[in-house]
């Protein structure tokens, strides 16, 4: 994609910043952006808690993650259970054997699911939930695969009106990366928080079909400065 053709792209997906989404469809393009931007992972859900003490999926990305959960949720046992329940940030590297989860991950695994990674956001102290992303392949998770969870899981709090209960991903973030350098692009050309400029990237690169690396690659390299 020429940089002419991307900033194109750019102002239409800028208009919608004007706008809110809708609850719904804005985390059914969390998951499902999650699933399709980050390297490793192959499918995602959003699980929440309610005050009575019952749990639900929302916008799973397909069956698979449908089950995942479910699973978990019957068995009181795994990742995304520990992370919208407890722990801020929960990751497992191999489901078939990780002592912590004797059931579900082998049940998990048979599903064809091998690694786990669950972010917790939260409205109070009684009502919490996370962001589910599942991995194919074990031990496939990196950091600079957390720290995009982390964004998506900033951007699902934001979309519900909650609050993220862990670091923040726009102070987690490595501001050498690109893509950390592309968000602080677009919040200061559009005047928007760290949040929308991300969901911005993601539906410039939904909508033009392109990378998400690749549209911050992009910009980035549109505002250089020319060389002396």
């Amino acid at each position: 994609m020429e940089i002419a053709q991307l900033f194109e792209a750019v102002e239409k997906v800028a208009a919608s910043l004007r706008f809110p989404l809708d609850g719904e469809d804005a985390v059914r393009m969390i998951t499902w952006s999650a699933a399709d931007t980050i390297p490793s992972i192959d499918h995602a859900s959003i699980s929440l808690t309610t005050k009575t003490g019952e749990i639900q999926t929302l916008a799973p990305t397909d069956a698979i993650a449908a089950r995942a959960d479910e699973l978990q949720y019957e068995l009181h046992q795994g990742p995304c259970l520990d992370a919208a329940i407890e722990e801020p940030i929960v990751q497992v590297n191999d489901l078939r054997d990780d002592p912590r989860w004797p059931v579900f991950g082998p049940k998990a695994a048979d599903l064809g699911l091998r690694a786990q990674v669950a972010f917790q956001f939260r409205a109070d102290p009684n009502v919490r939930g996370a962001l589910n992303l599942y991995a194919n392949q074990p031990r496939s998770i990196g950091q600079d695969d957390r720290l995009l969870g982390l964004m998506f899981a900033n951007l699902t709090a934001v979309a519900l009106g909650w609050t993220r209960h862990a670091t923040s991903p726009a102070i987690a973030l490595d501001p050498r990366e690109e893509i950390g350098r592309a968000v602080g692009i677009v919040m200061d050309r559009y005047q928007v928080d760290p949040e929308r400029a991300f969901a911005f990237l993601v539906q410039v690169s939904q909508s033009e079909n392109i990378k998400l690396r690749e549209v911050a690659a992009k910009l980035v390299a549109d505002t250089a400065p020319e060389p002396n």
